[in-house]
């Protein structure tokens, strides 16, 4: 049986593994980690639970898949719900904007804040739908490691205008500054500056408006558990606590992984590293193309995350599950964290609240929660370790003065993760939060490719190939990478034929409220 070995036990090396099995492939799955998720892992605390890192599930349908290849129904595994609002933005003057629910639920919070905006809306909408249907529904899953790939998509390119950044196609339809930055931030959500981001990246917005917001019960690592249980269910061999240091080569083909425990010979390799990492330590510069080193060596990088998780002794609860908090700057304060690489004496913030959705996530009566804020990755220079208690009182206050009166006070758990941890938990080059940044000039052909440029038989995924990072991109990476591994000639399969634009969970854009009863 041809063995395949999968480096990299996040989203998408999860789901490598597991379409590379329903392939007829002897997979081995290795991680560094001691757990699987990636940056996916869980954190517990005295009774709080705390998912490490993805928090925001769209299209699950692409989850779904992965336990459809085998004939099982993830309803059997994992309870999925959907989110209301899906976000709540909180503003410097105290106002909110709940985004999320129906179509006209969203049209009468527009029109609360700016009326003049609910046509300019309704455009933008559409032209999310028209960029949605060309950007993930033809081209997610589709392999661009040929420069004639590229080229057939210039007509199409052109039509969408994707010259434009997410920003200036925002300010094309609405006029409200609050409604701007509402509908602008999507690209953090993969580590891209709205004002340096392609405005192909504005399909994010029609994604989120398609299948909604969801969030598993017991949080993403519980996902990643039931995804664990699926692969060990059907023989994926999962090795963690294991470093891989090299690729050794023969004949520009990958023939064995040395790890710091020994070695594992393969016939196939997928790569859910980061591609940087990847072919600066792991690959020899003579096993690489001369585009892969022009990329290793000059692609932009997303920024840093700091990342603060706590706990409390109180339920605050008009947070919403998913609130974004905004701070006085925008533009300027982007800047100086993607262009100046400086870190600011102030932030804005995403707060995620589970407990809103799933009190299990914390002792009773309390809450747990993880703040997200943007900052400059290691480029910087920053020395976190001489801030970190300083930049997390920081939060706390900022928080405690706005929408958490008393917060200080309640805290009974705190820790954190700065771009240093990510650096070295995940060998991430410069302690990026997503890997390359998602420019006009590093999306597609340009990113690095899911077919290796250099080594035959390896192939990548994850959020620093294509179609880039989130919980969509790196599962639709998986994709290709099932498209471009041959399927192995004796293995007798019978396998359903999937669709980035199938109907799942909830497919209209005046999206339901009802539960999912996924269990």
């Amino acid at each position: 049986m041809n063995k395949a070995v999968v480096i990299g036990a996040g989203f998408g090396g999860i789901a490598s593994a597991l379409r590379m099995k329903a392939k007829g492939y002897d997979v081995t799955l290795v991680d560094r980690q001691s757990e699987l998720g990636g940056r996916a892992r869980v954190f517990r605390r005295n009774g709080f639970v705390f998912d490490a890192g993805p928090t925001v599930i769209t299209a699950p349908f692409l989850f779904e898949e992965l336990f459809e290849l085998f004939d099982k129904r993830i309803e059997d595994y994992i309870d999925i719900v959907p989110v209301e609002p899906w976000y709540k933005f909180a503003y410097p003057d105290g106002d909110t904007f709940n985004y999320g629910g129906t179509l006209e639920y969203t049209l009468q919070e527009i029109r609360r804040i700016c009326p003049e905006d609910e046509n300019g809306y309704l455009e933008l909408l559409k032209e999310s739908e028209a960029i949605f249907d060309i950007g993930f529904s033809q081209l997610a899953d589709k392999p661009f490691h040929s420069l004639s790939s590229m080229v057939e998509q210039i007509p199409n390119l052109a039509k969408l205008r994707c010259y434009r950044n997410v920003w200036q196609l925002v300010c094309e339809h609405l006029k409200s500054e609050k409604l701007r930055q509402a509908f602008s931030i999507q690209p953090l959500l993969v580590g891209g500056n709205p004002f340096d981001t392609t405005c192909i990246y504005n399909l994010i917005h029609f994604l989120e408006r398609k299948w909604a917001i969801h969030f598993a019960m017991g949080g993403t690592g519980a996902l990643v558990q039931a995804l664990g249980k699926l692969m060990e269910e059907e023989g994926i061999n999962i090795q963690l606590n294991t470093t891989i240091t090299s690729i050794e080569t023969e004949n520009k083909k990958a023939t064995k992984v040395h790890c710091d425990s020994g070695e594992i010979s393969c016939d196939t390799l997928v790569s859910n590293i980061d591609p940087k990492y990847l072919y600066s330590k792991l690959i020899k510069k003579e096993d690489q193309k001369l585009s892969a080193r022009i990329k290793t060596k000059h692609a932009k990088l997303s920024m840093g995350l700091y990342v603060l998780y706590f706990g409390t002794t109180k339920k605050f609860e008009d947070i919403a599950h998913h609130t974004i908090w905004l701070g006085k700057r925008y533009e300027s304060l982007l800047d100086d964290i993607f262009n100046k690489k400086e870190l600011a004496d102030d932030f804005s913030l995403y707060l995620h609240r589970p407990t809103a959705t799933d009190p299990s996530m914390a002792p009773e009566g309390c809450d747990s929660f993880y703040v997200l804020s943007p900052v400059p990755n290691l480029s910087a220079g920053t020395q976190w370790d001489d801030i970190r208690e300083e930049y997390a009182n920081k939060i706390i206050q900022a928080l405690e003065s706005s929408i958490m009166p008393g917060l200080s006070e309640c805290v009974v758990e705190q820790f954190d993760m700065t771009p240093q941890e990510f650096s070295e938990d995940y060998l991430s080059v410069q302690g990026a939060g997503f890997s390359i940044a998602p420019t006009l000039t590093q999306s597609a052909w340009f990113r690095f490719h899911n077919k290796s440029e250099g080594i035959d038989n390896l192939y990548l995924c994850g959020a620093g190939t294509h179609p880039g990072a989130g919980l969509p991109g790196v599962l639709s990476s998986a994709k290709v990478v099932e498209r471009l591994v041959p399927e192995v000639a004796t293995h007798p399969v019978k396998r359903k034929s999937h669709s980035t634009h199938r109907p799942s969970l909830s497919t209209s854009p005046e999206l339901q409220s009802e539960s999912v009863n996924v269990k």
